[in-house]
C-alpha cells in the first residue's frame, strides 16, 4: 500500500481505489504531487512547472530562481521562508522569532495504524487492514521535529492525516498553530460544500464557487458548534450525487476548529484544517511532544453519494467502538416535550404504559430529576436525586420501566453548573471565568472548568454513584451552551491559551473513563441538539441527537446534509407533537414517522393524549421500523432528490447485498395540476428483479427508467414509502 522510490524520491500511498503522491524536493522540502483516482504506475516525470515569478522568493542555496515555496504545492507549509499562502503551523521560539524551516529527514512505514493518546482516532481491527507512513521533518536551528502521519486503509478511498511536533531543544516553544494537515491542488475550478447553521437548523448545506482569495470556516465557541461543522468537501462544478469528483475533509475533534480554503493568484487551491489557532498558545517544554487531531480525507470519482458511503462504512467500522458499535439501536420515548420539568410518578407511569403498548423499547427520563431542578435556573452540578420529585425515586422508576420489558435511560449535563446550586456555593472557582470580570450566562448556566482534574473527578463520582445504584441502559449527555470567559483559575497566566484544548482533552478523558467503566450503556451525545455532532464525539458515543428541531420539514434538510458525512446509525430522530414546539408547523403523523425512521427512531410527545387512530399508526410505524431496522440503520444510504434544490425530497436505503431496499419520498408543498414525477433509483443490482407492491421490476429499469409517484398524493407535507425485495 505504501512504497518509496529512492531514485524518484517519491512516496506512493495506494490501494485499489486511490493514489496519494509525495515528493522530497531538491532542497529537502516536501512537495505534494497528487491525490485522487489510483495511478497504476508513476514515472516520476510529473512535476509542477519550473518558472520564475516576480516577488517569488527562492532559497539562498539554490542555483536558480525558478524554485519558490510561494508556488510549489507543499505537504505541510510554513511561514517565513517564501510561502505567503496560508501556513499549517506557527511557533514562537524563545528569541521571539516565528521563523522555522523544516526539511526532510527520514521516514518510517509501519503496519496498521498508530493510536493517539488522549484524542479520538480511527483504528484497525487487524493490522493488515492499513499501513501508516510517518515522515519526519527537522529544523536544525530551532531543534524541532515534525512528524507527518499518513494512514491508508486497504479497502477505503481514504487517507488519514495528523501531525506531531517534538521539541528537541532546551527551551520551551509556544505553539500558536499546529494544523492537522494541509492539502494543495493544482489549477482547478472547484466548488466548496460546507455545513453551517444555528440552533434548530444545524448543518445547512451551502455550495459555492471557490474564487481567488481566502475563506475561513471555523468555530471559536469551545465546541464544534451548531454554526459550522468541522467538515468540508471540494467538488467539481459538474459533480452531483452520482457523478464527478469529490474530496471530503472531516476533522476528528470536538472543540474550536478552523478550515481555511485559499485559492492563490495562480489558481492553485490550498485547504488547511485543524484546531483553531485563535486564542491558542500551547507551551511545549523541552523534550515533550504535541499531537494534532486527525483529518479523514475521502476521495470519490462517483459523486457525493459514494463519498458518503465511504465515510459511513469507515466510521461504523473504524471510529465507533464498543458493544453498541454495530448493534441495532432501540426505539425510545423521551419525556422532555411531553412534560418538560413538570412530571411526577403518575405522569411517567402513564407515558411508560402507553409506550409499552405501542411497542416502544426504551423510556428516557430527561432534565428535571436531580438537585432541586424545578426549572433551568438551578441545580446543574448537583447530580443527586431531587428529593420528593419522584416518590419511587430513580430506582423505582427504572424498576417500573424494566418490569414492562423496556430499557431505561437518563439525562445528564455533566459539563455545566448553575449559580443556584450546592456545587457553585461550595466551588465558585470551578467555573470558567476571569478574575475581576462579570460572567456571562446562557440558559441560566455557567461552564465548568473541565481542564481541571479535580472538577472532572467530582462530577464523575456523582455520576457513578447514580449509575452504580440505578440500573441504567442509556445516557443522553447534553451540553447547552458555548464557552465564554475562557480562563482557568488553576493555570498560570502564560498557560491560559491552552484552556480550550485542555477542556476538550479533559472531556475526552472523562468520556473514555465513563464509557469503558459502563460498556453496556448506550451513550447519546447532545449539545442543544446537534451543536457537537462531530467525529470526535462518535469515538466515545455512537449516537448523537441530531437537532432539537423535530419538525419533519426542517429535518429533511438537517438529516439530508448530516448524511453527507455521518452514518444514519448515529442520527437520533424523533416523532413529536403538533403544532411542532420549534416551528409551530402542523404535519401528518405519516411524514413525521417517515422522516424519523430515516434515522434512529424515537418519540418525544405525550403518548397519553393520543387518539386511538394515532396510536394504531404508531404501532404500525414501530413494527415497520423493527422489521427493517438493520437496513435502515446500517444499510447503504442513498440521496436521490435534494431539499435544497427541489420541492420534492427522496432518499433510499439499500442492503449490502442489494436484495432489499426502502425508498422514502416527500413532497413539501402541493401544486395544482402538478407535473408527473418519475423517481430514478440507484445502487440496486441491475441483474435482479424487485417486488414493489404488486409489481415486479428489474433493477436496471428502476435505475434508468424509474418509478412513478402516485399523482393522487394530496396536500402539503405528503409522503410515500416503497419496499423493494429481490425475487
Amino acid at each position: 500500500m505504501i512504497t518509496f522510490n529512492k531514485e524518484q524520491q517519491v512516496f506512493h500511498l495506494c490501494n485499489n481505489q486511490i493514489s496519494y503522491l509525495i515528493e522530497v524536493e531538491e532542497h529537502g522540502y516536501l512537495a505534494h504531487l497528487y491525490f485522487g483516482k489510483k495511478i497504476n504506475h508513476y514515472s516520476g516525470h510529473y512535476q509542477y512547472v519550473r518558472d520564475m515569478r516576480s516577488f517569488g522568493p527562492y532559497p539562498e542555496a539554490a542555483d536558480h530562481d525558478t524554485f519558490s515555496l510561494d508556488t510549489v504545492m507543499l505537504e505541510y507549509p510554513g511561514y517565513g521562508f517564501g510561502d505567503f499562502r496560508e501556513p499549517a503551523y506557527n511557533f514562537k521560539l524563545k528569541d521571539g522569532s516565528r521563523i522555522t524551516d523544516f526539511r526532510y529527514d527520514s521516514f518510517e512505514i509501519v503496519q496498521g495504524k498508530c493510536t493517539i493518546e488522549g484524542l479520538p482516532h480511527l483504528y484497525t481491527n487487524q493490522e493488515t487492514e492499513a499501513e501508516t507512513l510517518i515522515i519526519t521533518l527537522k529544523d536544525d536551528v530551532a531543534k524541532l521535529r515534525l512528524k507527518l502521519n499518513y494512514t491508508i486503509y486497504q479497502d477505503y478511498a481514504t487517507v488519514i492525516r495528523s501531525t506531531t511536533l517534538i521539541n528537541d531543544s532546551a527551551e520551551t516553544v509556544e505553539i500558536n498553530q499546529l494544523a492537522s494537515q494541509a492539502l494543495d491542488f493544482p489549477n482547478r475550478s472547484f466548488e466548496l460544500i460546507h455545513l453551517n447553521g444555528a440552533w434548530g437548523r444545524e448543518r445547512q448545506l451551502t455550495r459555492e464557487k471557490i474564487e481567488i482569495g481566502t475563506k475561513v470556516l471555523d468555530s471559536k465557541r469551545g465546541s464544534s458548534s451548531h454554526h459550522q461543522n468541522p467538515f468540508v468537501t471540494l467538488v467539481e462544478p459538474t459533480t452531483t450525487e452520482f457523478q464527478g469528483e469529490a474530496y471530503g475533509f472531516c476533522l476528528v475533534y470536538s472543540g474550536n476548529h478552523q478550515t481555511v480554503i485559499e485559492k492563490d493568484n495562480y489558481s492553485q487551491t490550498r485547504v488547511v484544517m485543524g484546531m483553531n489557532p485563535f486564542n491558542f498558545a500551547w507551551q511545549l517544554p523541552a523534550g515533550e511532544s504535541f499531537h494534532s487531531p486527525e483529518v479523514v480525507n475521502v476521495y470519490s470519482n462517483q459523486g457525493l453519494n459514494q463519498m458518503s458511503k465511504t465515510y459511513h462504512d469507515l466510521f461504523n467500522h473504524h471510529l465507533i467502538r464498543g458493544e453498541h458499535q454495530l448493534k441495532e439501536r432501540p426505539v425510545l420515548i423521551n419525556n422532555w416535550e411531553a412534560t418538560y420539568f413538570d412530571f411526577d410518578d403518575a405522569k411517567i407511569h402513564g407515558i411508560v404504559d402507553e409506550a409499552q403498548a405501542l411497542g416502544i423499547e426504551m423510556f428516557v427520563l430527561d432534565d428535571g430529576w436531580f438537585g432541586e431542578r424545578k426549572d433551568d435556573h438551578r441545580s446543574l452540578g448537583d447530580w443527586y436525586e431531587f428529593e420528593g420529585k419522584l416518590e419511587q425515586g430513580l430506582e423505582g422508576i427504572a424498576q417500573y420501566v424494566h418490569d414492562k420489558g423496556m430499557k431505561f435511560g437518563l439525562w445528564f449535563e455533566p459539563e455545566m453548573i448553575s449559580k443556584d446550586s450546592d456545587l457553585h456555593r461550595a466551588h465558585p472557582d470551578w467555573v470558567l471565568s476571569v478574575p475581576g470580570r462579570p460572567r456571562s450566562l446562557s440558559r441560566q448556566q455557567h461552564v465548568l472548568d473541565f481542564s481541571r482534574a479535580d472538577v472532572r473527578d467530582h462530577i464523575y463520582q456523582q455520576m457513578t454513584a447514580i449509575l452504580d445504584r440505578v440500573p441504567i441502559d442509556y445516557i443522553k449527555w447534553d451540553m447547552n451552551r458555548n464557552m465564554t470567559e475562557v480562563y482557568s483559575l488553576l493555570l498560570d497566566p502564560e498557560m491560559q491559551g491552552e484552556v480550550s484544548h485542555r477542556y476538550i482533552l479533559g472531556l475526552y478523558e472523562f468520556m473514555e473513563k465513563l464509557t469503558q467503566a459502563y460498556p453496556h450503556i448506550l451513550f447519546e451525545s447532545c449539545s442543544g441538539g446537534g451543536g457537537r455532532y462531530d467525529a470526535g464525539m462518535l469515538y466515545y458515543m455512537p449516537q448523537t441527537w441530531t437537532s432539537d428541531n423535530t419538525d419533519p420539514i426542517a429535518r429533511l434538510k438537517i438529516q439530508y446534509s448530516t448524511s453527507l458525512v455521518y452514518p444514519i446509525s448515529t442520527m437520533g430522530a424523533h416523532v413529536s407533537a403538533i403544532p411542532n414546539h420549534q416551528t409551530g408547523r402542523e404535519t401528518s403523523l405519516d411524514i413525521r414517522g417517515n422522516v424519523a425512521m430515516s434515522g434512529v427512531l424515537g418519540y418525544e410527545l405525550d403518548l397519553t393524549t393520543l387518539s386511538e387512530e394515532e396510536k394504531a399508526l404508531i404501532v404500525k410505524q414501530v413494527d415497520f421500523y423493527k422489521e427493517h431496522r438493520q437496513l435502515l440503520q446500517f444499510g447503504d444510504f442513498v440521496r436521490l432528490k435534494s431539499p435544497y434544490e427541489e420541492n420534492e425530497v427522496a432518499w433510499m436505503f439499500v442492503s449490502k447485498d442489494k436484495k432489499e431496499a426502502i425508498v422514502f419520498y416527500f413532497r413539501v408543498l402541493v401544486e395544482a395540476s402538478a407535473p408527473y414525477v418519475t423517481l430514478k433509483l440507484a445502487h440496486l443490482d441491475e441483474t435482479l428483479e424487485y417486488q414493489i407492491a404488486n409489481h415486479v421490476i428489474s433493477g436496471d429499469a428502476l435505475m434508468n427508467i424509474g418509478m412513478y409517484i402516485d399523482p393522487k398524493l394530496h396536500g402539503d407535507y405528503a409522503t410515500q414509502a416503497f419496499i423493494l425485495k429481490a425475487k
